[in-house]
């Protein structure tokens, strides 16, 4: 599957395709000229309180990740039109914050399983 994940300050790389952001806030002092995606897809991203509760240590991963699959099961236009572009064979990479390190502790790879999904699913 074309889907990719990164965080947005990581390199554009070859064949990177449509780069999306999904956080919820937009990165601070970063010039309009200097962003590195293509579009910013916020509906994706976690709610405030969600995140805010996962930052602050007062949830974990597990249900941090159960939380933010019961918001995206309100979000399936977003996740229809991304996984459309997968399905014509493009390229989307799912780009969330510069701090964000560990990708498997991060929204954009359940998102990324949810996009890869309703793309076969058709």
């Amino acid at each position: 599957m074309p889907v990719r994940t990164r965080r947005w300050s990581d390199p554009e790389q070859p064949g990177d395709g449509l780069r999306v952001l999904i956080c919820r806030y937009r990165p601070r002092a970063l010039p309009k000229a200097d962003e590195t995606w293509d579009v910013w897809m916020k509906a994706l991203s976690p709610s405030k309180e969600l995140l805010a509760r996962f930052q602050d240590g007062a949830i974990g991963w597990p249900e941090y990740r159960k939380g933010y699959l019961h918001e995206m099961a309100a979000q399936p236009e977003a996740i229809q039109e991304l996984a459309a572009q997968v399905r014509k064979g493009k390229t989307v990479t799912l780009l969330c914050s510069k701090s964000c390190e560990d990708e498997a502790r991060c929204h954009r790879t359940p998102l990324k399983l949810l996009i890869e999904k309703a793309a076969v699913a058709r």
